[in-house]
């Protein structure tokens, strides 16, 4: 599942990152009101974490802006612990309220609640179950299985599954690879994106008669179900 970030300080917006990457969500950050207003109108987000003190523009402002277009959840973030801060935020339309400093473990359980109930029917394009052929992936849960056979992944071979998943049929390279899951440009003398998609082929495909996961010689790999 993809989460934006829309936070000013460097050094919270790099944690939230890194967490939430850690825990197989992707993500992308813009530390400005404007970038972020930018990013969530035009891009495909499941869940946006939003600051209210941004330079430029605030986080109500966004938030206003962002609910004419679209329903996607927004947890708002603030250093504004009083309880009319909380109530305009909720008003102005955001699911859910952050006050700094957090726990970790509180912010990524709000995530994945805000994440179960932005799949309810009607709310958002995205489901938090996705399918293909006998392979059926839990995206609040991050579970996988195939024919109802648990598949036992790392967090990172859930994130490089659930990319392939999404753009299933498209040919990803391994930049692309690079670049979504380990946040790192792509170094011709790595073989970190063979070595993890050897093991995930390991234990999507190996036990199993039909083939998800293929190689498209000199240009990257594909999942797709080929007849």
């Amino acid at each position: 599942m993809k989460i934006l970030v829309v936070e000013d300080e460097p050094k919270l917006a790099e944690y939230l990152r890194k967490a939430l990457t850690e825990s197989s969500y992707v993500v992308d950050v813009a530390s400005n009101g404007s970038d972020g207003r930018h990013l969530a109108l035009d891009g495909h987000y499941d869940l946006v974490l939003l600051d209210v003190m941004l330079p430029g523009m605030d986080g109500f402002a966004v938030l206003r802006e962002l609910r004419r277009a679209k329903n996607v959840p927004v947890l708002m973030l603030t250093a504004w612990d009083k309880v009319e801060d909380r109530v305009k935020g909720l008003q102005a339309g955001a699911d859910d309220y952050l006050v700094k400093p957090f726990a970790l473990s509180e912010l990524l359980a709000r995530v994945q609640a805000l994440l179960r109930r932005g799949a309810a029917p009607g709310v958002g394009p995205d489901p938090t179950i996705l399918r293909l052929a006998d392979l059926e992936l839990d995206l609040v849960r991050r579970k996988a299985s195939r024919s109802g056979q648990r598949l036992d992944l790392t967090a990172k071979e859930f994130t490089l599954l659930t990319l392939l998943l999404r753009r299933h049929g498209q040919v990803l390279s391994r930049t692309t690879l690079a670049e979504q899951v380990w946040d790192m440009n792509f170094d011709s003398n790595t073989n970190v994106v063979e070595v993890a998609v050897r093991r995930l082929r390991g234990k999507l495909d190996d036990p199993f008669e039909k083939k998800l996961l293929h190689t498209v010689r000199g240009m990257g790999y594909v999942l797709e179900n080929r007849e």
